[in-house]
């Protein structure tokens, strides 16, 4: 299936434990058959999908969507995910924080 658009971050997806096959942790060379239901874990919200057809080749995520059907709640297919994580710019150039800049940039943060 293609769920992430490459394959190191399903990779890293599976090693964090985001997505489960058949209700248990897939490992990143767990193969998937026809009628496995896969339950992702992408930026918050929780996708359900039933495996219809496997694949043999590598294919873009248009024609890869016609081989699962997504059973995922109604409000997580509607909703737009949203995250918003602060970000501290710096011109470019102008080198390495200070201290006092490393303060300012996890106050932003709010850690």
């Amino acid at each position: 299936m293609r769920i992430f658009r490459t394959r190191s971050l399903s990779k890293e997806a599976c090693v964090r434990g985001a997505i489960r096959v058949n209700g248990s942790a897939a490992k990143p060379s767990a193969s998937v058959k026809s009628g496995d239901r896969v339950t992702v874990k992408i930026r918050g919200s929780l996708k359900e999908l039933e495996v219809i057809q496997t694949l043999e080749k590598r294919v873009g995520p248009a024609l890869a969507a016609n081989y699962y059907i997504d059973h995922s709640p109604a409000s997580a297919q509607n909703e737009p995910t949203v995250s918003f994580n602060p970000v501290a710019k710096r011109e470019r150039g102008s080198g390495r924080p200070t201290k006092r800049d490393r303060r300012h940039i996890d106050r932003l943060r709010g850690s």
